[in-house]
């Protein structure tokens, strides 16, 4: 008796199903993993000159310095003025304390007043974000931060 052999071509296709379920995985492993890193960009800021921003005749200006050893100096006017100082505070506290009695002193008067902080340049970005956040607690919405032209 011969024996019937099976003659079956081979198959030339490639199977792709392990591909595509190895490809799902990664899919959700990276969508998983995409939201926990942070990222920094650094930027390095154009030195442009710019125009100054119109005064509101009717609202005084409170000018807060921060010079680089960290001490606070600040000066109410009708202006910016960032030459003189009319009072000055060692620690972060004292100034926020001090200025939030300035404030409200002020708004009890009925007088508007705008806020404008001054930064020197060697102060880390710390220390100008922590007098934004005691300005905040102070109920002041609108704070304008003083640049220098090049």
């Amino acid at each position: 008796m011969a024996r019937i052999r099976n003659r079956r071509k081979p198959v030339a296709e490639m199977n792709v199903v392990p591909y595509i379920d190895v490809m799902m995985v990664l899919l959700v492993i990276f969508m998983v993993a995409a939201p926990m890193l942070n990222q920094g960009v650094k930027v390095d800021l154009p030195k442009v000159a710019s125009e100054a921003l119109p005064p509101d005749s009717n609202a005084e200006v409170l000018t807060i310095s921060i010079k680089a050893d960290k001490t606070y100096y600040w000066n109410i006017g009708s202006e910016v003025n960032t030459d003189t100082a009319q009072d000055q505070a060692l620690t972060l506290d004292e100034m926020i304390s001090s200025v939030s009695k300035i404030i409200s002193q002020r708004r009890s008067m009925g007088k508007q007043l705008q806020v404008f902080v001054r930064g020197d340049k060697s102060v880390d970005y710390g220390a100008v974000m922590a007098v934004m956040g005691g300005l905040q607690q102070a109920n002041v919405g609108n704070v304008g931060l003083i640049t220098e032209a090049p």
